[in-house]
């Protein structure tokens, strides 16, 4: 099936996400969307599947004009979705959830399962995902969960599938099987469309690339263009990809964590017996799949996780049973997973934020009272130096981009003397730009001689970063590897599995 968008413009107010977007996806083709986060191409895809509707614009299949009103419209046209984060009920089974809002049912209105499973097995046969139709979600890998998404698209007679960033709960594996899947599809006649900014995969795997930048399209590329080449288009300017950093020079263990559990408010155990050093000037980089017990472990570092036991010393201090104050005002500069709900206060400006970890005391705080021309000063000081994109420091964090944002975090925890930086996925909903910059501040950290860790899911940084990488599986450590590590091995550690040349976790 082709499909073709034209002029297609969506407004959020005075926002214009998509600025008179034009498409072309040829039948039995992989069509990739590259840009930066928050350029416009998920709102494109949610107008295509009929989430949004559009100010502007027609959407053809085949030359005929469509006219969506929603998603039941969009699917019966024949254009199915795969979410990043998916579409599932944990607790049905594959089956159910592939019947679920299609039901089909018996002569006497019960649900025809039968039926259903029948579906699942045809479909797995035919692309080899060796799906049981019985299994619970809640029970299957995140790589087996997706091709249920798959699965349920393709029930509902899907000739246009997109994938929007499909890979990010993924390892590398899994992604390199979903790679194969998408071409298998592609020969099927299935036209693809996808959505990602990691341009390893779109060279892998596109016949044609559209780039959109800032709403619009700015460009089309081929699978041959160089990653510099991509990179420069999404951002509008020359991008630097490769983290430069020069061997470490590592001085004594100054972080030492011993046999360290969580158990978190469920009552589970989501870190167990976790046993690791960091040194003075080098980058341990805490691999894994999200939802492995990363979260919690940095969490458990900043006394933010109440039911720890184990030991936490940095410099010889056990931290352990220290609040989260004390932690900080130990030297411990952190960066948190969700700057929008833990590192930042929307409604407070830029200055304000610049000053949560000091607000209490000098400069900012004298006798009670906040010293205005010191707090501004400093701001201005860290707007230039950290390249924060606002209108002054009076801006609220709140009406800043992602990207933006995150500097202000980074200027705020880096602007201390620290005896320790925590990372948790520090460019998380980053474009390339803003990638580059945080990188090159984590490494400036690093040779300072400031142990630095650096949590990511993400393993293209991991690689880049990383002196040595602690591999995550299950709330345990799998093995501690050099950065040098293949991408392979740290692929198979992620899934469970212990090279020999790993460390021991304890």
């Amino acid at each position: 099936m082709k499909l073709e968008l034209r002029g297609i413009t969506k407004r959020f107010g005075a926002l214009v996400a998509n600025d008179h977007i034009d498409l072309v996806v040829e039948p039995g083709e992989i069509h990739c969307l590259l840009g930066e986060n928050g350029a416009g191409k998920s709102t494109l895809m949610n107008v295509l599947y009929g989430l949004y509707r559009a100010e502007e614009g027609e959407i053809l299949l085949d030359d005929v004009p469509q006219h969506f009103t929603g998603p039941g419209d969009a699917m019966a046209a024949g254009i199915g979705m795969v979410h990043q984060h998916f579409m599932l009920i944990p607790v049905f089974t594959v089956a159910e959830n592939v019947m679920l809002g299609h039901e089909k049912t018996n002569f006497g209105g019960r649900l025809n399962l039968t039926a259903a499973r029948q579906q699942v097995r045809e479909i797995s046969s035919r692309f080899g995902f060796d799906i049981d139709p019985d299994a619970l979600i809640e029970d299957l890998p995140v790589g087996v969960q997706q091709r249920v998404e798959i699965i349920k698209a393709l029930s509902r007679d899907a000739q246009v599938l997109v994938f929007d960033e499909p890979t990010a709960v993924l390892t590398p594996q899994e992604t390199d099987e979903l790679m194969v899947i998408m071409r298998q599809l592609k020969a099927a006649g299935t036209s693809i469309v996808f959505i990602t900014h990691k341009l390893r995969e779109v060279r892998e795997v596109a016949d044609r690339i559209t780039v959109i930048r800032l709403g619009k399209v700015v460009g089309e590329a081929s699978p041959s263009a160089t990653n510099t080449e991509l990179a420069s288009l999404m951002v509008g300017r020359p991008v630097e990809l490769t983290v430069h950093k020069d061997p470490k020079i590592a001085g004594e263990a100054a972080l030492v964590i011993s046999h360290l559990s969580v158990i978190d408010h469920r009552g589970q155990l989501v870190v167990n017996d976790v046993s690791f050093e960091v040194k003075a000037g080098e980058i341990l980089a805490i691999a894994g799949v999200q939802g492995n017990g990363q979260t919690e472990l940095t969490e458990a570092i900043m006394g933010l996780q109440p039911r720890v036991t184990g030991s936490i010393v940095l410099d010889g201090i056990e931290l352990r049973r220290e609040s989260t104050r004390k932690v900080l005002d130990s030297g411990v500069g952190f960066v948190p997973e969700d700057r929008g709900e833990d590192g930042l206060i929307a409604g407070f400006t830029i200055a304000e934020n610049l000053m949560l970890d000091r607000a209490d005391g000098a400069p900012f705080v004298k006798a009670g009272a906040l010293q205005l021309g010191s707090l501004a000063e400093f701001a201005e000081h860290k707007i230039v130096e950290f390249d924060i994109r606002a209108q002054g420091i009076g801006t609220h964090a709140g009406k800043l981009s992602g990207g933006n944002q995150q500097k202000v975090v980074l200027a705020r925890e880096l602007s201390r003397d620290l005896r320790l930086f925590v990372a948790a996925q520090p460019t998380r909903g980053l474009d390339v730009g803003s990638i580059e910059f945080v990188h090159s501040r984590i490494v400036a950290t690093r040779d300072a001689g400031t142990p630095v860790i650096v949590v990511s899911t993400e393993l293209d940084e991991v690689v880049a970063l990383a002196d040595r990488i602690a591999v995550m599986y299950r709330g345990e450590i799998v093995g501690i590897v050099p950065g040098t590590t293949p991408r392979d091995v740290l692929g198979l550690m992620m899934a469970g599995e212990l090279p020999d040349s790993a460390e021991a976790a304890a």
